[in-house]
């Protein structure tokens, strides 16, 4: 089983956590990571984009010039595609892009994106994170102690408001429960911080 140090908000090691081998211990399958973060972000699209095909578009319904004895290319429609002002060939409409991924692929994954956090040294426990009042001053403290300087995601087991919005005005700073936790966050950002009890709700889910 991975081993992880417990930190407190100080940055100082207060213990040591085992982890489960099944969760954050597995074989990394790139080609599962790239099939649900491809998925999370086509999910993500909203499908609104329009444009006019050339029996939309206004105007356009004299043809332009005789079809013979002008010495010009024959022509139906100022609206040709061809035409400045025209319509849009194979012009896109609104669609819906979502598709499913089966769920075995994504616990898969799921694992995949943690178990690498582990490997990269990116995984940083703390055996707890509270303020007394939303503070984004504390919550950079907080940060500092423990040499976070790049994007971070704050992983808790509970919602609590006044860690979320600490962290809501810190740039590249974003908080999660376990239950939002998804492949594409855990990716995006450079460390993971968790706090003890979120690891173990997270390994009773994926256990």
């Amino acid at each position: 089983m991975p081993k992880v140090a417990v930190l407190n908000v100080s940055g100082q090691q207060v213990g040591e956590i085992e982890l489960q081998d099944s969760i954050f211990g597995v074989e990394v399958n790139q080609h599962v990571l790239y099939e649900v973060v491809k998925n999370q972000l086509a999910n993500k699209r909203q499908g609104t984009q329009s444009a006019l095909t050339r029996a939309e578009v206004r105007g356009g319904g004299r043809k332009p010039w005789r079809q013979k004895g002008t010495g010009r290319a024959r022509a139906g429609t100022i609206r040709s595609p061809l035409w400045s002002g025209g319509g849009v060939i194979f012009a896109p409409k609104p669609r819906d892009y979502r598709y499913s991924v089966p769920k075995k692929v994504r616990r898969l994954a799921m694992k995949s994106a943690l178990t690498s956090k582990v490997n990269a040294n990116e995984l940083i426990v703390l055996d707890e994170l509270q303020l007394a009042t939303p503070k984004t001053k504390d919550m950079v403290n907080i940060l500092s102690n423990l040499n976070v300087d790049k994007k971070a995601l704050i992983v808790m087991a509970e919602k609590n408001e006044a860690i979320i919005k600490s962290a809501n005005n810190i740039p590249g700073v974003e908080t999660a429960l376990v239950s939002t936790l998804n492949v594409y966050d855990i990716l995006k950002y450079d460390k993971f911080i968790i706090t003890k009890d979120a690891v173990e709700k997270v390994e009773e889910v994926y256990a």
